[in-house]
């Protein structure tokens, strides 16, 4: 869970500490005080992309830091250490943004890139924001919130990765079948193309082989008269033989070592390049022995030469290239060959995966069709506390062979009623704004009593409600946030009405202060005085009256009874 949030420079934050506690925490303070400043800051160190106007007037950088207790959180604990990050009971996450538009996150002090702590936030904090029960009307929207709820995750996997699996299959299929209309001209020009280059039975580097002959060869009586003339010199001429020099240099050193020893290592250097000057002329001899003087042999070399490139400017590649173009033809041409051996071969996999595809859709659909009825029967109840007495939720599911996607053949549709003995209709058509968005709280508390992400974020979800609804909505928050013996729950709620904020555990009031022409946004957390005094304003507005007090006093007396 949440345990601390320090935030530097943000919007209009100086510097600010805040510590969190277990159970529920309400955030209040008047409009534009900097509520919502709390969430932009806590959106920004889970990941969200950075805006250099964000950073305080006159700040160089922003920064903002979380700290997090996983001791209870496993698998966060398991996908740290898989990332190679340190996986103590406690996890930081931290983003600074600089004025000059550049953004470093890190994890427990380690930089990390923005997909990785996202990725890693989605196990530990879920924010539902206060426009949702907009987003409600969406259909996609409306099957995650059944999937979220039943915990579908594996069967979506397995359905798209059939799905993926299916459509690659199905365009392979296509792409053939086009191929096998077209085949009959491009398989005549396949096998002259092939012929023709088997024709030439070009070897593995010929090409380089041949160059690199044709050289030695056209050049064959240079280099028969260097290579004499460097036998000649080292080892045959009478007057300049460097063999017999150096012999003799090595005896006339060896009649004077005695006289100075430091002169024998210069003989024992020049009787090694003596060795050296030996095994030269013997190699020189040899390659004198095998340089071919043959013309005949070299106008064959220069006409294989001729020939290929005669076919690579035919085929507009280059020499060098010419033996790829071979296999890839030969590849093209058998492809072709057996196009309706590999057309079988593919429908037969076509029909396998659509029947693995449709066995692992009709799964999916029948959790689906048992999560709906539990989640009906839940909506509906929470309706009947939250002011819509005899109103009825109903998920509709209905599958469609014809329209496969990803997430499966299923058309998922919210329908409701509010009032009772009508029949249910669309969601989208039936319910007025503030029906939507205490049906939408009932859906996202539900299924956030079901997730196993430890801190959950309410932003201002009770808008559009108040009286004994508002105070049901709170109570419904404070459960959620109970800690018990198999739970250590978060919930952090920020609202604008006393009947919630009462009900919370941990209270924290933002105010917007103003000094010396430089306005900064506060956070206090209240005491049991000062939470008192803040739920009566909340109740009175500017003027904080005894019977504001007594009906404060009221409200968290009863909370505590929750």
């Amino acid at each position: 869970m949440l345990k601390h949030l320090y935030i530097r420079n943000f919007a209009i934050i100086d510097e600010l500490e805040l510590d969190f506690s277990s159970g529920m925490t309400a955030l209040t303070g008047e409009t534009g005080a900097g509520k919502s400043i709390l969430l932009g800051a806590l959106n920004l160190v889970l990941g969200d992309r950075a805006d250099n106007d964000s950073i305080k007037q006159g700040a160089e950088f922003a920064e903002i830091v979380a700290e997090f207790d996983i001791s209870a959180l496993q698998e966060v604990s398991v996908w740290l250490v898989s990332q190679e990050l340190n996986a103590d009971e406690e996890c930081i996450l931290r983003r600074r943004i600089s004025k000059d538009g550049r953004s470093r996150a890190y994890i427990n002090s380690t930089p990390v890139n923005l997909q990785v702590i996202r990725e890693l936030a989605e196990m530990l904090i879920d924010i539902h924001g206060q426009h949702e029960h907009q987003s409600i009307m969406k259909s996609t929207v409306q099957r995650q919130l059944l999937d979220d709820f039943a915990s579908h995750s594996a069967l979506l996997e397995s359905v798209s990765n059939l799905f993926v699996e299916l459509k690659l299959v199905e365009d392979q299929l296509r792409h053939l079948q086009q191929t096998s209309d077209e085949q009959n001209d491009r398989l005549d020009l396949l096998r002259f193309q092939t012929e023709e280059l088997d024709a030439l039975a070009l070897e593995e580097d010929e090409y380089q082989v041949l160059n690199a002959q044709h050289k030695r060869m056209a050049n064959a009586e240079k280099l028969q008269s260097t290579v004499e003339q460097a036998i000649n010199l080292l080892s045959e001429d009478e007057n300049t033989n460097i063999q017999s020099s150096v012999s003799r240099i090595i005896n006339s050193l060896a009649d004077v070592a005695d006289i100075d020893e430091k002169l024998s290592t210069v003989s024992e250097m020049l009787a090694e390049a003596l060795v050296h000057i030996d095994e030269s002329v013997s190699l020189l001899q040899n390659y004198g022995d095998n340089i071919e003087l043959d013309p005949a042999q070299l106008e064959r070399v220069e006409q294989r030469i001729q020939h290929i490139l005669d076919l690579a400017r035919k085929h507009r590649v280059e020499a060098d290239e010419l033996q790829q173009l071979h296999e890839n033809l030969q590849t093209e041409l058998n492809d072709i060959d057996h196009l309706d051996e590999r057309l079988e071969e593919l429908s037969s996999q076509q029909k396998k995966l659509e029947e693995k595809y449709l066995q692992a859709c009709e799964r999916l659909s029948s959790s689906r069709i048992k999560a709906a009825a539990k989640l009906n029967k839940r909506i509906t109840q929470s309706m009947q506390t939250l002011g819509m007495k005899g109103g009825k939720f109903e998920i509709t599911i209905e599958q469609i062979p014809s329209k496969r996607t990803a997430s499966g053949l299923d058309n998922i549709e919210f329908t409701v009623t509010a009032n009772a003995g009508q029949v249910c209709k669309p969601i989208v058509r039936v319910a007025s704004g503030g029906e939507l968005a205490r049906i939408s709280l009932a859906i996202q508390m539900i299924i956030a009593n079901n997730s196993r992400i430890p801190t959950l974020v309410f932003d201002e979800v009770d808008s559009g409600i108040g009286g004994g609804i508002a105070e049901i909505v709170g109570q419904h928050l404070r459960i959620l946030g109970q800690t018990g013996k198999d739970r250590n729950s978060q919930v952090i709620c920020i609202t604008h009405l006393p009947q919630v904020a009462s009900q919370a555990h941990q209270h924290l009031r933002v105010e917007k202060q103003t000094q010396k022409k430089q306005t900064t946004s506060q956070v206090t957390t209240l005491d049991d005085e000062q939470r008192r005094q803040e739920i009566a304003r909340m109740l009175s507005g500017v003027e904080i009256t005894e019977q504001s007090l007594a009906h404060a006093d009221e409200m968290l007396e009863r909370a505590q009874e929750t």
